[in-house]
């Protein structure tokens, strides 16, 4: 099964790629962490990406759907896969269907600014290995220690209130118009916001069977 799954900041994307992909049997892929893994690996196109990151500009369009093409490609995703952050754009989302990436369900996650706003503000981050947590929703066992490495858990200045705000409005004006793409393509699946973790991955479930 080849999966997107399109929601606001915020809204458990990554959370719920990351069951998904153990439910599924298939690996969940961040544009983020691809994106860092091949700046790491000193890959061609990560040269290009650290170029532009380097100089402070947003990577080009190109670049990303490169790095994302190359990891689908990887003998991973041949039963399939979880694709998250990327496409945020129409002209991405072309761009992914020009290079011969398809999709069988595009899952969007529904939910309102307001709770967005709420949840972000809980939400840290582990300087050290990347992992997520929620102090509300997804405690770590040791407040501010992460589980995984024990690193030190941190806000990122993208969850703070104000970066929210104009984070959402550009999900409204760039990435929420993806919504009409993909349902003329018979493939959207919507998924109302539950008021748990585990109540959205059975509504998530629910919705891929139907």
């Amino acid at each position: 099964m080849k999966l997107i799954i399109l929601g606001a900041p915020g809204a458990g994307k990554g959370t719920q790629a990351a069951i998904l992909s153990q439910r599924l049997g298939i690996p969940a892929v961040s544009t983020g962490n691809i994106l860092r893994s091949a700046v790491k690996d000193g890959t061609e196109v990560g040269r290009k990406a650290k170029e532009y990151m380097d100089a402070g500009h947003l990577v080009p369009d190109e670049v990303i759907i490169d790095i994302v093409a190359q990891r689908l490609a990887q003998p991973d995703c041949a039963g399939g896969f979880i694709l998250d952050g990327v496409p945020r754009t129409i002209a991405q989302a072309e761009a992914l269907e020009q290079a011969g990436v398809a999709f069988d369900n595009v899952l969007s996650l529904e939910i309102t600014d307001q709770e967005i706003e709420a949840r972000m503000a809980g939400r840290r981050f582990c300087h050290s290995c990347g992992a997520s947590y929620h102090v509300e929703n997804a405690p770590p066992r040791v407040p501010g220690v992460c589980d995984q490495c024990g690193g030190k858990l941190e806000q990122r200045e993208d969850d703070k209130p104000e970066t929210v705000k104009r984070r959402l409005e550009v999900y409204h004006a760039e990435t929420e118009p993806l919504k009409d793409f993909y349902a003329r393509r018979g493939v959207l699946c919507p998924v109302e916001n539950q008021p748990t973790i585990e109540a959205t991955t059975q509504a998530v479930l629910a919705a891929l069977k139907s």
